[in-house]
Formats: C-alpha cells, structure tokens, sequence
C-alpha cells in the first residue's frame, strides 16, 4: 500500500486485532493418580498432560508436547519415589498456539502442586512438610540419556539441584509464619513451588473468600534462588509483576471460540485483574547464592497460581481444578 501511494501509511494494530487474531497459550488437560502407603506418602505415581503443542505453528501434524515445554514442570518431577510414570497425550491445535508468560509451566505447576496439595491433606498432614518429604535428600536430577534441554542452558552450569527448591520453600515457611496459620470458614492460606527458568521459587498466599465467593488476596509471601541477583530492586519487581499477572490467570484468563471466531474483543469481556483484585501485599524474599544468574521474568507465575488455587481449597474446602475461576460455578 505504502509502495502505491508513494508515501508511509499508518497501520493500526488495535486491542480488537490482537484478541481475536494473535496467539493464544495452549488449553491443557492433567491426569494424576498416585498409590499411597500407611503415611499417605505415594509408592507410584502416574501423570499425564495433554496440550496443543507449539511447534504445531510450524508443523500442521504436530500433536505431541514437544521436549523443551515438556521439560517445563513436567518430565522433571523433583519427587524422590520408586515408581514415577510420566506421560503425554495428542492433542490438535484449533487456534495459532503461542508463548505466554512462563508458558507450559503454569499448567504442569498447577496440575503437579495441586495434586500434591491434596494428597498431603488426605493424609492429614501439613503442605509444606508433605512436600520436602516428596522431594526427599537434596541431590542432583539425572538426566543422562535422557532429552532434558534444560531452558537452553549447559547442564554441568545450571544442574537441577533439589537442595535449592528445599532451601526457598523452607525459606518462605519462615518468613510467612506458615507453621502458625489457621485456614477455614473463608480464610486461607496456600502454598506451592517449582523451578522454571532455571530458577528455584516458593510462595504463600493468604485468601479471604465471602460467602457469594468475592474473593480477596491480602498477602503473598515468595523465596526465590535465582542464583547471583545484580539488581534486587529490579528482580523484586519482577516477581511482584508475576502475581499481578498471575492473578489474571486464574480469576478470569479465558479465551474462547464459537463457529470458528474467537468471542473475546477487548477488556470488557477479556478482563485482567483490577487494583482491587490483586495481592494487596507481596514479599519477595531472595536467596543468597553463589550460582550463576537465572530467569526472573517468567518463574514467580507457576507456584503462584498453584498456591491461589490451593488456598481458595483451605479456605473453602472446595477444589479448584479448572480454571479461570470465572468459568468456575463456584467462583463465577
């Protein structure tokens, strides 16, 4: 066009276009189960992801996770157990499937931590303590003939060291006071962890529920290792942004299609969090570390979600287990 009239032309991407005509994060479906001995600790463990890959943006065929988002929470389950099948589904992509914010990460982190959430609580026993039990001696993951392409990183500079998860989740049990907090009748309080982006993160989230099921966020509490941190202020902001954004996941990030078109247009019926809805307080809390630098864009998001979800359960004693919650009958 511009070639044609001789002069620039304006080309206005609007909100509208980039709804209804971008790339969209992929809609997923996880499958847990686990055997459980006397303690409630599992002796097998079986999950299965399903989830329109990426690389279906280059490849029509394509059906299958592939390795590197796989990888995100998923194939590298820190659990020290004897028996663990992990396993992944096909699955067609409808729309141009896209990178969001920590990516395959809030799915399998949320799938994963959630369902451990619950088998601590059907075995009576504390979240936090459940968790470290799961995990077990700190240790290096072997990934030896094994696809693991670890964020792009080399292996031998950036191990997956269960030591350092176990050092940021007992770290935020602390500063949260974790061991001293009730939740019940509308009040709270959950917690979950993860490592993406090469980075090790814990977090706790306090929730108030209302009876017509408003629900309210009045303190986030997150540790996080990200090795060698330059700029704490910067890296603080970042994991603050992470529960804002996470905040929209789950309480309204939904897109969907009808005959082909995508409904959603603009922020009216594709809404994010309001200064009402997010956390009123969040404390990042960073680990000393002499490893080399990690991620802090993306890392907060994924035990974000899973600790919301977990503490709207200890709260409400209702399970969340689809999201966004206002789909959600319960939190519409």
């Amino acid at each position: 066009m511009s070639k044609k009239l001789g002069r620039p032309v304006k080309v206005v991407w609007t909100r509208e276009d980039d709804v209804k005509f971008d790339y969209y994060n992929a809609v997923a479906a996880m499958y847990l189960k686990a055997a459980v001995d006397d303690k409630g600790k599992p002796t097998a463990w079986l999950q299965r992801s399903v989830f329109p890959p990426i690389t279906s943006i280059f490849d029509v065929n394509a059906v299958y996770g592939d390795p590197p988002h796989l990888a995100q929470g998923w194939t590298d389950l820190p659990y020290d157990l004897p028996n663990i099948r992990i396993e992944n589904g096909p699955a067609q992509a409808h729309v141009r499937i896209g990178w969001l914010r920590s990516v395959a990460n809030i799915y399998h982190a949320f799938g994963v931590q959630c369902f451990t959430d619950e088998l601590a609580h059907r075995a009576n026993r504390d979240p936090v303590e459940y968790l470290l039990d799961l995990i077990g001696p700190p240790r290096t993951l072997d990934f030896t003939n094994v696809q693991y392409p670890n964020y792009g990183a080399d292996y031998k500079t950036y191990p997956w060291e269960t030591g350092r998860l176990r050092k940021v989740i007992e770290m935020v049990a602390d500063k949260s006071g974790w061991a001293g907090k009730k939740s019940g009748k509308g009040h709270g309080f959950g917690f979950a962890a993860h490592r993406s982006f090469l980075t090790y993160v814990a977090t706790v989230v306090e929730v108030e529920v209302s009876d017509d099921g408003e629900i309210r966020i009045p303190r986030v509490d997150t540790a996080v290792d990200a090795g060698l941190v330059v700029n704490p202020e910067a890296t603080r902001a970042q994991f603050e942004g992470a529960v804002v954004f996470g905040t929209s996941i789950v309480r309204s990030g939904e897109i969907t299609a009808k005959n082909g078109v995508i409904q959603q247009s603009n922020f009216n019926d594709y809404p994010v969090a309001r200064i009402n809805e997010v956390p009123a307080q969040t404390n990042v809390y960073i680990a000393e570390s002499s490893a080399p630098p990690a991620g802090v864009g993306e890392p907060g998001v994924p035990p974000f979600v899973a600790a919301f979800c977990n503490a709207i359960f200890a709260a409400t004693g209702t399970r969340v287990r689809d999201l966004p919650l206002s789909s959600n009958s319960n939190f519409g």
